[in-house]
C-alpha cells in the first residue's frame, strides 16, 4: 500500500487532535486543523506534486486556527462557571438550628443539610433565626443575620 501525501497530512492531522485531548491547551487542534485542510488540499493536482506548498498551507492554516482557538480558549475561560460543592452555599440563605453564640459555633440547617456555622460579626444568633451565607472557612459556614 502507497502513502499517498494527503494520506500523510490526515494521519497528522488525527494524532494531532488526540494529543489535544491529553494537552488541553487549544495548540494541538490548531495543528490537527492545520493538517486536515492541508490533507484535502492535498488532493488537488497543483497542490499535490508540490511538498513545499503543502507545507506552506500547513503553516498557514495552523496560524489561522490557532488564532480563532485562542479567541474562543479566551472566550470559554474568562466565564469560570457557576460555584460548585460546598463554596454553592455561599449567598444562600439558611435557619439557624442550634443558637449560634457570640464568638462560638452552632448549627444551620440548609438544603436539607446541617452545616457548623459562625456568626461574621460574633453576635449571638437565636434558633430559627434566618441568615445569609457569607463565606466558608474549612468545613464551617461563616453566616450573618438576615433582614
Amino acid at each position: 500500500m502507497v502513502l499517498l501525501a494527503w494520506h500523510i497530512w490526515m494521519i497528522l492531522g488525527i494524532i494531532f487532535i488526540i494529543i489535544e485531548i491529553f494537552d488541553p491547551a487549544f495548540f494541538f487542534v490548531s495543528l490537527g486543523i492545520g493538517a486536515i485542510v492541508t490533507g484535502l488540499l492535498a488532493l488537488l493536482p497543483f497542490v499535490q506534486n508540490s511538498v513545499l506548498l503543502q507545507i506552506f498551507l500547513f503553516a498557514i492554516f495552523s496560524f489561522i486556527a490557532f488564532l480563532f482557538m485562542r479567541k474562543l480558549g479566551k472566550k470559554v475561560l474568562a466565564h469560570p462557571g457557576e460555584e460548585t460543592n460546598v463554596y454553592a452555599l455561599k449567598g444562600k440563605i439558611a435557619h439557624v438550628s442550634v443558637a449560634i453564640p457570640a464568638e462560638s459555633k452552632g448549627y444551620v440547617k440548609v438544603g436539607g443539610e446541617e452545616w457548623v456555622a459562625v456568626a461574621e460579626d460574633n453576635m449571638h444568633i437565636d434558633i430559627g433565626e434566618k441568615v445569609l451565607i457569607t463565606g466558608i472557612d474549612g468545613n464551617k459556614l461563616i453566616v450573618k443575620k438576615s433582614n
